[in-house]
């Protein structure tokens, strides 16, 4: 017998907005101006502080940017672990609270232990573990609170859940940077941790009032068990060729483990290792999932085979995280090369990630009011995986002029770092049509069952993106490679923008000729 889904104190009428919906924006405001607050002065912080002790600028650069994306790459691979909880054992609710509290801790590691690498690089593990955890709960959280009623308001409140996000991340982006240059690190750090204490009495304050899906039971024809029958059934006159596969990429996921030194750390190998296995079971799955047909009921082989073709649409989204994700590294390093514009405020180049959530706060209604609706005049249908195509393709023009301005410091020029406004417009417009679609789309695909989990593959896609990223910084240390870039007549910085870019183009035409196959699903929850 199932567990009765927990309703909310004052329930709002039929088709009009959950009342309980201001607490998780306030939450995720003061959330996410604790998280960009620190991680926005991260890169900087390591090259001007803690990393001080390596004597060479390029080789601490090098160290900054890898410490900056493994990170980011666990807090977008805890995601698998808070989902697999929330989904499993604790409920959303719970998984968010508890490891709220978690993250706050990793905040004040980082306030306290600014000159210990033990104590600080224990605060970013924290900090991913909380802040990982809660994402994918966060998220499929906010889609609870809707049904087939008034499922039509859901995509408004997922946009307006991404305009908060961003409304704080830009004051988070504009002051923590001004706070470090001024008061210093501790200060800096400090305060985006007294924002995520204030998020989660936030989140707590609205416990009587939210809808609490409760977490499945064990569940004899879960995911698991349809991927383990299709692996492992027999079919007479028949071999198991999707098996095969899947032990052959275990097999690789192993030798990565092996080959860490060479992969540039454990971590990166690890991540490797995952996206490989991953990749070999989901295929063998499909290749031997109808073997599960008279074990498993229809509806959970078919909700299978719908998980895994929308794992393929996330992984091609990958590299749009790829270049997303370094403009808090690589175009930030870029960015101290130029001239800051003289304004009294302005004093430290990090703080042009302003730029980024601003733009996301102007162009979400102007994509809604004003984008859309004229598209649609026009005859063009604007659907959710049409806008991931357009967005994965405008992240690798945003590479090619960012490319463009690094050949210009790279030749002598004097630039403002002003010059970086316009990769921003095209690398935040990219960001609306992908991410912000995407924490809609991601949700409205992913079965009952797992929906939080389903969730945080969308958020591992961010980690993958970020392994491309040190997998292609360590390729680019090679002697070899690098006298083979040389010849080219370019610097290796711009090379590996442009080289971005192209992978950036690649991915739009490969997801979009996917997707035209593409069936979408609706998986709301009945009124």
């Amino acid at each position: 017998m199932s567990t009765p889904i927990a309703r909310p104190e004052a329930q709002a009428s039929a088709g009009s907005l959950p009342r309980q919906i201001p607490f998780i924006i306030g939450n995720e405001a003061c959330e996410r101006f604790s998280f960009y607050g620190m991680r926005n002065i991260l890169t900087a912080f390591l090259v001007g502080w803690l990393l001080m002790g390596t004597a060479d600028e390029q080789a601490r650069q090098a160290e900054a940017k890898d410490v900056f994306h493994i990170f980011v790459m666990g807090v977008y691979f805890f995601p698998l672990l808070g989902g697999w909880l929330a989904d499993r054992w604790f409920g959303k609710y719970r998984t968010i609270l508890w490891l709220s509290l978690v993250y706050c801790v990793g905040h004040a590691c980082l306030a306290i232990f600014e000159g210990s690498k033990t104590g600080f690089y224990t605060g970013l593990f924290l900090i991913a573990l909380g802040s990982g955890g809660i994402k994918p709960c966060v998220s499929a959280f906010v889609g609870d609170q809707f049904d087939q009623s008034n499922k039509h308001l859901a995509r408004v409140v997922f946009d307006a859940f991404y305009w908060i996000i961003n409304f704080g991340s830009f004051f988070a982006s504009l002051l923590i940077p001004l706070t470090l240059e001024i008061w210093g690190p501790s200060i800096a750090f400090g305060i985006p941790g007294l924002l995520m204490f204030i998020a989660t009495v936030i989140f707590w304050m609205g416990r009587h009032r939210y809808v609490n899906v409760p977490p499945v039971a064990a569940d004899p024809h879960s995911v698991t068990n349809v991927i383990r029958t299709a692996l492992f059934a027999t079919r007479s006159g028949a071999g198991r060729p999707g098996l095969v596969l899947s032990a052959f990429g275990l097999v690789l996921g192993v030798g990565s483990l092996g080959a860490y030194e060479l992969l540039g750390g454990i971590v990166t190998a690890i991540c490797l290792a995952l996206v490989l296995i991953l990749a070999a079971v989901g295929g063998g799955t499909l290749m031997q999932l109808d073997r599960a047909k008279g074990i498993h009921p229809d509806e959970d082989i078919e909700g299978v085979r719908a998980v895994l073709r929308l794992l393929v649409l996330f992984a091609l989204v990958t590299p749009f995280w790829s270049l997303f994700d370094q403009k808090a590294s690589t175009w930030i390093l870029q960015a101290r090369e130029m001239e800051l514009p003289g304004w009294s405020w302005f004093k430290n180049a990090s703080q042009i990630q302003a730029l980024n959530p601003l733009l996301v706060m102007a162009l979400i209604p102007f994509n809604n009011l004003v984008l859309y609706p004229a598209l649609t005049r026009f005859g063009l249908q604007v659907t959710p995986l049409r806008r991931m195509t357009a967005g994965i393709a405008f992240s690798g023009v945003s590479w090619v002029v960012i490319g463009g301005v690094q050949l210009a410091i790279d030749g002598g020029a004097n630039l403002s770092i002003l010059w970086q406004t316009i990769p921003y417009v095209l690398l935040t417009f990219a960001e609306v049509l992908v991410s912000a679609t995407g924490l809609e789309f991601a949700y409205s695909q992913a079965p009952a069952k797992m929906k939080g989990v389903l969730m945080s593959f969308w958020t591992l896609s961010v980690t993958v993106g970020n392994l491309w990223v040190l997998l292609v910084n360590g390729a680019v240390r090679n002697e070899a490679v690098e006298s083979a870039i040389a010849s080219t007549g370019i610097g290796l910085t711009a090379f590996q923008m442009f080289f971005f870019a192209g992978f950036a183009f690649l991915a739009a035409v490969a997801f979009g000729l996917y997707a035209k196959r593409y069936k979408m699903v609706d998986h709301y929850r009945a009124a």
